[in-house]
């Protein structure tokens, strides 16, 4: 029986030896944390002129916090059906993740975008509140809300798995989409942060889907998985 179990848990670790990526996760939040803490008066203010013409709309906070689940979902998604597309996902966003926090740390910004009061008195308003209590109005550029949707539908878009699933990618697209616009409607990102978040993806999507990407057939990462 023991014997059995031992040989069940290698097996399961052999197949999903992959999940060393997202260990990535141990690196990412201490370091956000430290800036959300540290960064909070003394900072670079990011704005941009076409801020100020942008309306607070609250409603937008919904697709806001699917941002969570679509981030989410489409990593564990292909973690479990198609490792190529996983790799190539992970390396977008970790990548994307890791300039975000580097840029942070050297160049402190925060924004003063935010509504001082609020026009009406809902629910919405009220899941807004919630997250400026949790979430500062600092370390803004790119903005990883936006960088790692594009990231996201740039994955299902290249993926075999969704290639006659017509659905699927209007559905992500529509929440991309609404994603990136809840940003500036919520007050949570200049249009500067957007506009750097849309620059990175551009760069990312020609390394990670262009022919020469490096990890396309899992090789370097599994390398890499073998030392450690």
């Amino acid at each position: 029986m023991l014997q059995k179990a031992k040989k069940t848990a290698l097996e399961l670790i052999q197949k999903y030896k992959h999940a060393w990526v997202l260990l990535y996760v141990l690196i990412y939040f201490p370091w956000f944390r430290y800036l959300e803490t540290h960064v909070t008066t003394q900072f670079n203010v990011i704005h941009m002129k076409i801020d100020d013409y942008i309306p607070f709309i609250e409603y937008f906070i919904v697709p806001y916090l699917l941002w969570f689940g679509y981030v989410a979902y489409a990593v564990l998604y292909f973690f479990f059906k198609n490792k190529n597309d996983y790799y190539k996902l992970c390396t977008f966003l970790i990548t994307g993740m890791t300039i975000f926090l580097i840029v942070s740390t050297l160049y402190p910004n925060g924004q003063h975008l935010r509504p001082q009061s609020f026009a009406h008195d809902n629910i919405f308003v009220t899941l807004v509140q919630w997250v400026y209590e949790t979430d500062t109005p600092t370390n803004l550029f790119p903005s990883i809300h936006v960088y790692n949707s594009l990231g996201v539908h740039f994955a299902i878009m290249n993926s075999e798995c969704f290639r006659k699933n017509k659905p699927v990618r209007i559905t992500s697209f529509v929440l991309m989409t609404s994603i990136i616009l809840a940003t500036m409607f919520l007050k949570q990102h200049s249009v500067f942060d957007v506009i750097t978040a849309f620059l990175l993806a551009i760069v990312m999507y020609s390394f990670v889907y262009g022919k020469g990407f490096a990890f396309s057939r899992q090789k370097s990462f599994e390398d890499l998985a073998h030392h450690i």
